[in-house]
């Protein structure tokens, strides 16, 4: 059997670039700033606003605000929102370990969410392919409908 040639292939190019000196994210500088400014100054300054509001000291601590900000990070997958999180959350008073649980949860609601979406699958094998019901899943469809009931009685 002939073996394919991928020095063209896009497996190819993927780990060029993952082996080559160039980092895959570009580093935050002022010019970087500047030309977002310059492009669409408008949505950089209330986008600027927002932020500085949505951080300020509330009802929460900032602490607090950097806390989750670090942990929304890790599920958004943002590099620059972890660096620059971590390092504001670090020197609002977050300790290391504080951060690192913030991840933690991050992490479980993210696998969280993946566990219960599940529910989305299986109400596909009912409507597709004549997935029977089991009794455990017809008790938890009974205490739905009696809550549903229950929510619209009131």
């Amino acid at each position: 059997m002939k073996s394919p040639d991928v020095a063209g292939s896009s497996a190819a190019r993927v780990i060029a670039a993952a082996t080559s000196d160039e980092p895959l994210y570009p580093k935050v500088t002022p010019a970087l700033a500047e030309q977002r400014m310059r492009l669409a100054p408008e949505p950089a300054k209330a986008f600027r606003a927002f932020s500085q509001s949505a951080f300020a000291e509330g009802a929460l601590p900032v602490k607090t605000k950097q806390l989750i900000a670090v942990a929304v990070a890790h599920v958004t997958q943002c590099p620059y929102c972890i660096r620059s999180h971590t390092r504001t959350a670090l020197r609002q008073g977050a300790t290391r370990e504080e951060i690192m649980e913030a991840i933690w949860v991050a992490a479980e609601m993210r696998a969280g969410g993946a566990c219960s979406h599940s529910a989305l699958a299986l109400d596909m094998f009912a409507h597709e392919s004549g997935y029977q019901l089991t009794s455990v899943d017809r008790i938890a469809e009974d205490r739905e409908t009696s809550h549903d009931a229950q929510v619209s009685a009131e």
